[in-house]
């Protein structure tokens, strides 16, 4: 009895600590469904059901004096004549921060060559590296800034692809250089037939997007907007995160659609009205894909997703992927490598005719259609 009631305390208290560790595992998860599951859920019932877009957008327009204040830096390194008296197919604008001048050289030794583009390819494509001025932290002396912008000054003159604004580069200006794209592109670039942005640790398959941006242009197409999609996404309310955005900043349960800003495509028309949009909305919103959405929105711009443009991963690496990749993102050190596998004829020659494809369209399904994968190409990528 004794030896039994003994085993009875062991077991209810084995039984009290399994229930505790239950109820906090749940009551963590709860919290986590609450931040994203719930407020994903809110998200899609408010952009289908209420869709008060147009509420939106009269909430964050402002005077033209108030948005001017948005972008009205002065440029302390531009190239006002880099298009003149060029049939620019694309304007690429590649976001960067003062320090990380080894992807740049990267990107201008790889996809972002022009020279080469312009011999192997036939078209001309500009590629711009746009910045903020040095941020230096408090214990820093101010000759160390000087130093680092005199170090751009010296890149500029070698390379002559920056342009760069007076105000700090950083994460919470992103809007700022956003908007000081569209603005560049609308006074010394106007005639470009394509703008792209693109963060500087992408990857982009120059071939294959400079062919199929020449085949749109062919065709005429306008409203054009294509990138990764996000559609019913909604403000990240937990303080913690990098993507937080207090209900004063943005009011309103679901962000309009748009695309990741590691790297999308306009076309002209669309550049055009989005550099209007800029000159009447709020840009407080430092989280620049969302605010692109609120402007494209406001001029009746929509995204299309292309399943080739890459999310938050790299693509994986394969002839068959290569075939038809758009972007990959998070490429610095293995940059090089990539551009001399994705480019070698050796790809065309693994994946073309009947045996190429059928060969591809297994092995992309075994890649693609993946969930370790899901957040490079979609597995509806592998039936394309």
């Amino acid at each position: 009895m004794f030896l039994n009631f003994r085993r009875m305390r062991k077991c209810k208290w084995l039984q009290l600590m399994t229930t505790c560790l239950v109820l906090s595992v749940v009551m963590v998860c709860w919290e986590q469904m609450e931040n994203s599951v719930f407020s994903h859920v809110k998200s899609y019932s408010y952009r289908y059901l209420v869709n008060g877009f147009t509420y939106i957008n009269k909430s964050l327009t402002i005077p033209r004096e108030q948005a001017r204040t948005f972008s009205n830096f002065d440029y302390l390194l531009d190239h006002p004549d880099k298009c003149v008296n060029k049939d620019v197919l694309l304007l690429l604008f590649v976001k960067t921060s003062p320090e990380n001048i080894e992807r740049r050289n990267a990107i201008r030794s790889t996809w972002g060559n022009e020279t080469y583009i312009q011999k192997s390819l036939g078209v001309t494509v500009r590629v711009m590296f746009v910045l903020g001025a040095i941020q230096t932290k408090k214990e820093e002396p101010l000759w160390s800034k000087r130093r680092g912008q005199k170090k751009l000054v010296q890149e500029d003159s070698l390379h002559g692809d920056l342009v760069q604004q007076d105000f700090l580069d950083s994460f919470h200006n992103l809007t700022l250089k956003l908007i000081l794209q569209f603005h560049w592109k609308h006074h010394h670039c106007a005639h470009a037939r394509f703008l792209m942005t693109a963060d500087d640790d992408i990857f982009v398959h120059m071939p294959n997007l400079v062919s199929y941006l020449q085949d749109v242009s062919s065709r005429g197409v306008t409203d054009f907007w294509i990138g990764r999609v996000h559609r019913g996404a909604p403000p990240i309310r937990n303080k913690d995160s990098k993507y937080y955005v207090s209900y004063e900043m943005y009011q309103w349960l679901s962000y309009p659609d748009y695309t990741a800003g590691a790297g999308y495509v306009v076309s002209r028309d669309v550049a055009d009205k989005v550099y209007h949009a800029t000159l009447t909305l709020n840009a407080s919103l430092y989280i620049d894909d969302v605010f692109m959405g609120i402007c494209a929105n406001a001029v009746g711009v929509s995204p299309q997703e292309h399943v080739y443009f890459s999310g938050e991963n790299k693509a994986p690496y394969h002839p068959c992927i290569f075939d038809r990749m758009m972007t990959s993102h998070g490429h610095v050190e293995d940059i090089y490598d990539l551009w001399k596998a994705a480019t070698h004829p050796r790809v065309k020659q693994r994946t073309s005719g009947l045996t190429g494809r059928l060969y591809c369209a297994a092995v992309k399904m075994a890649l693609l259609c993946n969930p370790y994968h899901f957040t490079t190409y979609p597995c509806k990528a592998a039936f394309l």
